[in-house]
């Protein structure tokens, strides 16, 4: 097969390079930059031009990174690589991978519904196609997330009118990107924990600017009444969350569409909010890219494959990875 599963990840020995490895190596192409798909330790990176910010940020400037737009192709020793929007977060991307006629596909992570923000995912045909299976269950159907952030603004508006500061979890990269350009409207009265704060500097040398005032030891957090803070869900219950006086906490994930996870997670609200496909999602991307053979990953893997030989008649079998099975990133 031209892409196999090695100790080290994702492996094209053609090519001798890896896709998203979970251990250091050679060459990796990475997907996006989730600290479970982009990892420290190799060599030799190459990503969509917008991953390479992220890369830098958290893995050190160091690090040696080579970048391609999408759509772009790149040949090594004869196989042809190009990225491809993925949906999932800014800079994430699928990347195809063909050889003497035989096209692979290997999603990363990725989403079909529009947030506004996010280059959207883009079908690509493929014989092999590899997908993550997060919420690949019929219970999750997610709204548009430009429904959700409607939602959001009308939550904070309401706790402005109860004097209360309005709390976010929500993640560092992506998620965070993506509701601050759904607020660009709503400039005033924005708080960033750090670590959205440092990303969004990140991205700023490639252009992207975003609403929103980073907090630090000199922000005056007396004066921060009926804010909206965007902080990762780490922040929760930190001695960090104590200095905003009275506020309310929510969460923007696609486990919200779990019944009682508000409350055992101990906030007051609830986004269903996912930077993943939603069930029906899965299907669509599998049918999209007309491949006889899939192979899923992270997540309801066992579920989603016997799903695909029953209903589509496909040729599904898991792949096991190291990457995470769940909105975890958390950076």
């Amino acid at each position: 097969m031209l892409i196999t599963v090695s100790e080290n990840g994702w492996y094209c020995a053609q090519a001798d390079v890896y896709i998203d490895p979970w251990k250091p190596v050679p060459r990796a192409l990475i997907t996006h930059g989730h600290s479970d798909h982009a990892r420290p330790g190799h060599q030799y990176y190459l990503c969509h031009v917008d991953t390479k910010p992220v890369l830098k940020a958290r893995l050190g400037p160091e690090i040696v990174c080579e970048t391609v737009q999408y759509n772009e192709s790149k040949y090594i020793n004869g196989v042809q690589f190009s990225f491809h929007p993925a949906g999932h977060v800014l800079g994430s991307a699928q990347i195809r991978i063909e050889y003497k006629g035989e096209i692979w596909v290997i999603t990363g992570d990725y989403k079909l519904l529009p947030d506004g923000f996010t280059p959207l995912f883009e079908p690509v045909k493929c014989h092999h196609f590899i997908t993550e299976s997060t919420f690949a269950l019929p219970i999750y159907k997610f709204k548009a997330p430009t429904l959700i952030f409607d939602e959001l603004v009308q939550w904070w508006q309401h706790n402005q009118s109860q004097n209360l500061n309005t709390v976010v979890l929500c993640y560092s990269l992506g998620k965070a990107q993506a509701i601050l350009h759904h607020l660009r409207d709503h400039p005033n009265n924005i708080y960033l924990h750090g670590a959205v704060a440092n990303l969004n500097d990140a991205f700023s040398e490639n252009g992207y600017h975003f609403v929103g005032e980073r907090i630090s030891s000199d922000t005056n957090k007396e004066s921060m009444k009926g804010a909206l803070i965007l902080a990762p869900p780490s922040a929760f219950g930190t001695p960090w969350m104590r200095k905003f006086g009275d506020y309310e906490v929510a969460m923007c994930s696609g486990w919200m569409q779990l019944r009682g996870q508000r409350r055992r997670l101990g906030v007051e609200k609830g986004f269903v909010y996912s930077d993943h496909c939603d069930f029906s999602s899965l299907n669509e991307a599998v049918q999209l890219s007309q491949a006889e053979n899939v192979y899923v990953t992270h997540g309801y893997e066992t579920q989603y494959v016997q799903w695909l030989r029953e209903q589509y008649h496909l040729n599904a079998q898991v792949m096991k990875t190291q990457h995470d099975n769940a909105e975890q990133e958390d950076e």
